[in-house]
């Protein structure tokens, strides 16, 4: 009797601590107003105006700042011509699908940094990073007036315009988590 006791209250106890830690993640979001394609060109027009040297040393993270607007510039492109590999569709049925809910009522995107994009070509340390930043600002512009059939995300599976829009700065915002001086708003 004490151990099925034991079993209940653990079970009660993991499930509590799960909830409040998952509550407590959720209420630690983004402003919703720096959300949007128009808030992030913004930032992104800010920064292009940085001489070189600054702009290029931004990253603090395992990716310099080429590599980073590269790989979001990537994304963006992936959304609308296809993601060259995908994770399994009960993946992204339940966990891709659970994670950017989670994103999305967040306001805010945690993913490894330096992970690249499934088959994705590799980055390259050394391409200069204001052409960098430019291949990003307009694969934004060109996302933003493609009327096409959105391509199923590697991870999250079917995006609406709207959802794959949220994905885009969310994706950036995590990103800027690894630059210095600067902030998600």
């Amino acid at each position: 009797m004490q151990r099925r006791q034991f079993l209940k209250v653990g079970m009660l106890t993991s499930v509590v601590g799960i909830s409040g830690a998952s509550a407590l993640w959720l209420s630690q979001g983004g402003d919703v107003k720096s959300l949007t394609l128009e808030a992030l060109m913004s930032k992104l027009a800010t920064l292009s105006v940085l001489p070189t040297e600054i702009l290029a040393n931004l990253s603090v993270g395992q990716w310099n700042s080429a590599e980073v607007f590269t790989h979001c510039a990537q994304s963006v492109e992936y959304s609308m011509s296809g993601f060259p590999q995908h994770k399994s569709v009960v993946f992204k049925r339940t966990i891709g699908t659970i994670a950017f809910s989670a994103f999305a009522l967040k306001g805010a995107m945690t993913h490894n940094l330096a992970e690249a994009i499934p088959a994705a070509p590799k980055l390259d340390p050394n391409i200069d990073v204001h052409q960098a930043l430019f291949r990003l600002i307009t694969s934004l512009h060109e996302f933003e007036q493609y009327q096409g059939k959105l391509a199923p995300h590697f991870a999250y599976g079917e995006l609406n315009k709207q959802d794959y829009e949220l994905a885009h700065v969310l994706h950036f915002h995590n990103h800027l988590d690894n630059f210095k001086q600067l902030g998600k708003g």
